[in-house]
């Protein structure tokens, strides 16, 4: 369906201070990273605080926790700039720079095409898989809800 992106949120718990040079590893990747991302077919926007570089700043979710909100084309287009780009390296290190989640730290959702998911937005759909499991409102990477889906479970 042309007339729906997916919007995806991703989170962090971090193990250090983003200025602690344990993380220098993750911080030196940071534009090149989102640089790719930008450059990667079927990428639409990203959110980014008031640096115009990355959202690092914003903490919604407490003082170490970073966010991520970006929006794509396609699911298929998330899934090969996370596993079939130079992303994934920078994701095989993780466990350096970042907590073992316990729970829910990415969430994706379908969205109309044109329209820029707010980080309240996209924090009620975290919400919402972590409260109630995926569903086509609210999914993780596992499950491969259609826009159709998502509409057809709209109240």
């Amino acid at each position: 369906m042309t007339g729906y992106h997916l919007a995806e949120l991703n989170t962090a718990l971090l193990k250090y201070p983003l200025d602690d040079p344990r993380m220098a590893g993750f911080t030196s990747m940071l534009e090149p990273i989102n640089a790719l991302a930008e450059r990667s077919p079927g990428y639409i926007w990203r959110l980014v605080d008031d640096s115009g570089l990355d959202a690092t700043s914003m903490r919604p979710l407490g003082a170490n926790v970073i966010v991520n909100l970006s929006v794509w084309e396609t699911r298929e287009a998330f899934w090969d700039y996370v596993y079939r780009s130079g992303h994934l390296e920078f994701l095989r290190r993780r466990s350096e720079w970042f907590e073992r989640p316990r729970e829910h730290m990415i969430v994706l959702w379908w969205i109309p095409a044109g329209h820029t998911p707010t980080l309240d937005e996209a924090l009620e759909r975290l919400h919402a898989l972590r409260a109630n499991g995926p569903s086509p409102h609210a999914f993780s990477l596992r499950e491969k809800y259609s826009p159709e889906e998502a509409l057809a479970a709209l109240p």
